[in-house]
């Protein structure tokens, strides 16, 4: 009986001292990133894009950021085992010990399964949160967002302007809106997303790891929405 316990207890503790994985779906203009840096505020875990460390591998000359060159100038999109290569190369670094938040990855199925494939061999279970949103505020939303060219923070010009236009709170620097935040841009994209992205809704119920949030209320009311999410799996 002794051993018995103190193999459960050990467990437990293995348990408690888990990595917080996050995971952030929804289609675009959902919040995503506004959450994402208010979480990693809160949490002190590392935000991680694939897209920048995209960029960052390949600005670097690293082996695995001239093998994913290669694709890019082709024209071709980076394998899916290669962004996950990328992935797991940064959260295995020390800051991610205890979590880190993945904001608009996984994109498709094949992404998610393997993914969860990784996590499930390190017994970690992620959080994974749907930001709905319909897409006429997406509309609204994007043709109004903004960012800073130089440390990223989002903005939105009506529901979370800057303390002074143009200008960001956090650095100081020019904001500036993305060249495909318009309605044919916009439009497109979230024909994508329905088609690729959206399916990852189901595969995580199956899975039993998501969590729905209405994200066209205030930003604080999703982030605390969110936070009690986590802490339900703390």
């Amino acid at each position: 009986m002794a051993g018995a316990f103190v193999s459960t207890s050990l467990q437990a503790a293995e348990e408690k001292t888990q990595p917080t994985v996050l995971i952030l779906l929804g289609p675009p203009g959902s919040g995503k990133g506004t959450q994402a840096v208010m979480l990693h505020d809160k949490f002190q875990l590392p935000h991680i894009s694939t897209g920048d460390l995209l960029r960052d591998h390949i600005k670097r000359n690293t082996d695995l950021g001239k093998k994913a060159k290669v694709f890019i100038d082709k024209g071709q999109l980076v394998p899916d085992s290669l962004i996950m290569d990328l992935l797991f190369d940064r959260v295995s670094q020390k800051d991610c010990a205890k979590g880190y938040i993945l904001d608009g990855f996984p994109r498709t199925i094949p992404q998610a399964e393997s993914l969860q494939s990784r996590l499930n061999e390190k017994h970690i279970k992620p959080v994974i949160i749907n930001l709905e949103i319909k897409d006429k505020e997406v509309l609204e939303r994007l043709t109004q967002r903004v960012s800073c060219e130089q440390c990223g923070t989002p903005y939105h010009l009506k529901n979370s302007p800057p303390k002074i236009q143009g200008i960001c709170d956090k650095c100081g620097g020019h904001l500036v809106q993305r060249s495909d935040d318009t309605k044919e841009v916009i439009a497109k994209r979230l024909k994508v997303y329905h088609e690729q992205t959206e399916p990852l809704i189901a595969f995580y119920e199956s899975h039993k790891l998501l969590h729905h949030i209405n994200c066209e209320g205030p930003i604080e009311k999703v982030f605390q929405d969110i936070v009690s999410n986590m802490n339900k799996k703390a």
